[in-house]
């Protein structure tokens, strides 16, 4: 291309980006209004993409209560809190996020539904006792409760009373009404409970808690009404996404607005002018949207440590910017010569480090590859903003400040390695800390340290869990069969041992569809056990009664699991039945009290069916976590050895120069976690790759200039604001971002102060290498 076109196919090019920043621009604003931003923990994490069944059993259980937030209100006087609950729904009516969810007539609707059913549905209780009991004595038992007082009117199609008992046992120790609201008893102390759901999206970015608000004026509310202090417990995803939200919201503040102050302070100091601040924030701004668009067109929404994550990009998009203000600023240059000059070196750069994010995305890890999507792109735009629009918008190259001149000046005066004794003696200290460090260093792959809910709320969900006997949904039972009876008869296999661990305390209950829809066989068994007890009682009764007393015939249905499925009253379990997938039919059983010590023995459970499979979904991950650090650890040392054979290409015998800074720092960062015992997790271990990528150019980029002032000062200017991002990310509340963040701080900073130490001496009168 000839020089007379360049500048027109350069002006071309620039007006197709700033086309495309006006899209990327109308983009952000339908992103933010439409608040595509996800918190869930475990998204971050890779699903069960090797068994669809399990993908399907998380899945299922994650649907059910994405919206749904439940609040109990305690008092020790009924009355009190009667109307203080009633004072709290009404605060909470008025506000539009939220729907009450009522459960009038459930109860009654379930009872119909199972009328036609009820002669062969028995608890494991009924069952044993209709087994081991003589009909004299069942008798006995029928007329005690026909003599009784408030008898049932419908005794003899009941004599023992079955179907009642079998009501109250499923109703175990949950919420019963009084005086029109769920109530919950202890002993000392009343509770009502009341279940909403969430409308419209709990991410609003703008650092307020709007549910949480609307709670704490409801609860002012019902204090007020009931005269006297209320306890309040509260739980459901909407609050933990939108605790999520606020504490994001803060962070994006603190990181990213903290990075771009840092970087604008730089730039000011260096060149003192308003021109080059304006433009490295420009380029800033379009990474980071760039970043943000990319990231939803591929994943189809944004993670909130994503976006706290993209927060540090500023520290390292501005690179580009500097580097050419920089250069701009010592040899006076027009622009557009300039830039075609520094585009080679720019371009190396850019590949360098969107190579670094890149690797992120090795592992499978959907969070770590929307990390590296985010970084890449957005490098990569504020790379173009730089290299097509700065030529046309720089008008005037910056003046020498002081700032400049006296970090530029400082590397003359910066201390390299000390030769002989000396040298080694400093090396056998450093090694002794880093050594001492990494003994103390300690190793955490815990899924915990990828949230930071608040303590209060983890609290209150945990208390709330213990009232209302909630399950976990992180461990529960898969159980399969080929068909819907033999699953059936294989889950009440799975139960009737279940009920021998309750009895040694291992947990406190379950949840199971076989309770609720018994296998055929089972059914058929438990109507002739029932019909036997029946016919004994009624015998007894006529003789006593002297009557003719008759049995009234059981329906010849059994409770099919389509006619179960159908009826609104299988809709609370409803999310246990996976249905059949690849000729398998398959349910989940959920725990109740599960204490982390027995853990071993519901494993041991299901070691001895073919059918049942214990998931541990906490443990899994933990173990994912733990199996990737150690992948990504041998990638490390990988790494390092190729890009120490590209040095050795490059640099020949020299090439140590350049690597020694970065394996040192890599060293020295993780013996201090060690020291200030921060636990080493596969977040800290990526830091170690980024620091590599990242350290590496400052010991190349000084091996390549040598004591050349106008590059030491755009690698101290670099270093200083990528220095600045990655270490803000120290003050997360997400553990791994937090020692993430403090591994790249001290990395990052330890490169640049040992870069210059291992460059080339001059001897007097010798020329440079």
């Amino acid at each position: 291309m000839t020089e007379a076109r360049r500048p027109r196919a350069w002006a071309w090019l620039a007006l197709a980006w700033l086309v495309a920043v006006g899209a990327l621009a109308w983009q952000q604003a339908g992103f933010w209004r439409e608040g595509r931003l996800d918190s869930d923990v475990l998204a971050l994490l890779p699903g069960a993409h090797e068994d669809p069944r399990l993908a399907q059993a998380n899945a299922r259980l994650a649907e059910g209560g994405t919206r749904q937030l439940v609040v109990l209100l305690g008092h020790a006087d009924w009355a009190t809190l009667r109307r203080g609950a009633e004072a709290f729904s009404a605060s909470l009516h008025e506000d539009p996020r939220l729907t009450a969810l009522a459960d009038d007539g459930a109860a009654d609707a379930a009872m119909s539904a199972y009328a036609p059913y009820q002669r062969g549905l028995l608890t494991r209780e009924q069952r044993q006792r209709l087994s081991d009991t003589d009909p004299a004595t069942l008798g006995r038992q029928a007329l005690a409760r026909l003599f009784a007082p408030g008898s049932a009117p419908g005794w003899a199609a009941d004599p023992l009373g079955l179907e009642l008992d079998w009501w109250q046992a499923r109703a175990g120790q949950g919420p019963v009404p009084r005086d029109g609201l769920l109530a919950i008893e202890e002993a000392d102390r009343h509770w009502v409970v009341q279940r909403f759901e969430h409308i419209g999206s709990p991410f609003a970015l703008d650092g307020e808690r709007h549910l949480q608000l609307a709670l704490e004026r409801a609860h002012a509310a019902a204090e007020a009404a009931a005269g006297q202090p209320l306890q309040r417990l509260q739980a459901g995803v909407p609050l933990h996404a939108e605790a999520a939200a606020a504490q994001a919201s803060r962070e994006v503040a603190t990181i990213g607005l903290g990075s771009l102050a840092a970087v604008l302070l730089l730039v000011w100091l260096a060149f003192r002018s308003l021109r080059p601040i304006l433009l490295v924030g420009v380029s800033l701004v379009v990474g980071v949207a760039a970043g943000v668009a990319v990231t939803a067109w591929w994943f189809g929404q944004v993670h909130l440590l994503t976006l706290v994550f993209g927060a540090s990009l500023v520290g390292v998009a501005e690179d580009y910017g500097i580097h050419y203000f920089a250069s701009r600023q010592q040899d006076q240059s027009p622009p557009r010569p300039l830039m075609r000059r520094l585009l080679p070196a720019l371009s190396l750069a850019l590949a360098t480090s969107v190579l670094a994010y890149l690797t992120l995305a090795i592992a499978p890890f959907p969070g770590l590859r929307q990390m590296a999507v985010f970084s890449a792109a957005g490098l990569t735009a504020a790379f173009l903003t730089v290299v097509l629009w700065f030529p046309f918008l720089d008008r005037q190259s910056p003046r020498p400040s002081a700032f400049s001149r006296a970090v530029a000046a400082s590397l003359a005066r910066w201390p390299r390695w000390p030769r002989g004794l000396a040298g080694l003696a400093l090396a056998v200290l450093l090694a002794a800390g880093i050594l001492a460090g990494l003994w103390q260093l300690q190793v955490r792959d815990d899924l915990r340290s990828l949230q930071a809910s608040p303590a209060a709320l983890v609290a209150g969900e945990r208390d709330t869990a213990r009232l209302l006997s909630l399950p976990s949904p992180a461990q529960y039972f898969l159980v399969q069969g080929p068909t819907p009876e033999a699953l059936l008869r294989a889950e009440e296999g799975l139960v009737d041992q279940l009920a021998g661990l309750r009895q040694q305390g291992v947990l406190s209950g379950w949840r199971a569809v076989s309770d609720f829809l018994p296998s055929q066989a089972r059914q058929a068994g438990d109507a002739a056990l029932r019909e036997a007890a029946d016919a004994a009682a009624l015998a007894l009764a006529s003789d006593v009664l002297e009557e003719n007393l008759v049995l009234a015939p059981a329906p010849a249905r059994t409770l099919q699991p389509d006619t179960w499925l159908a009826a609104s009253a299988s809709l609370p379990l409803r999310p246990l039945w996976l249905g059949e997938q690849d000729g398998r039919w398959a349910t989940i059983v959920l725990l109740e009290g599960l204490a982390p010590a027995s853990v071993a023995s519901l494993a041991g459970v299901a070691a001895d069916s073919p059918h049942v499979r214990w998931v541990d979904r906490t443990a899994a991950y933990s173990d994912l976590l733990s199996h990737y650090r150690r992948m990504m650890g041998g990638l490390v040392f990988a790494a390092y050895a190729a890009v120490g054979l590209a040095l050795a290409l490059r640099f020949r015998r020299r090439a140590w120069r350049a690597l020694l800074p970065t394996a040192l720092a890599g060293a020295t960062s993780l013996g201090l976690l060690g020291w200030l015992g921060v636990p080493l997790d596969l977040f800290g271990v990526l830091a170690q790759l980024l620091l590599l990528g990242f350290g590496i150019d400052y010991g190349i980029f000084l091996l390549e200039h040598d004591d050349d002032p106008a590059s030491w000062l755009a690698v101290s200017l670099g270093a200083a604001s990528t220095t600045l991002a990655f270490g803000l990310l120290a003050l997360s509340a997400t553990p791994a971002l937090h020692s993430f963040g403090l591994s790249l701080l001290m990395g990052i900073g330890l490169v640049w102060l040992l870069s210059p130490c291992f460059r080339m001496r001059r001897e007097p009168g010798a020329l440079a290498h």
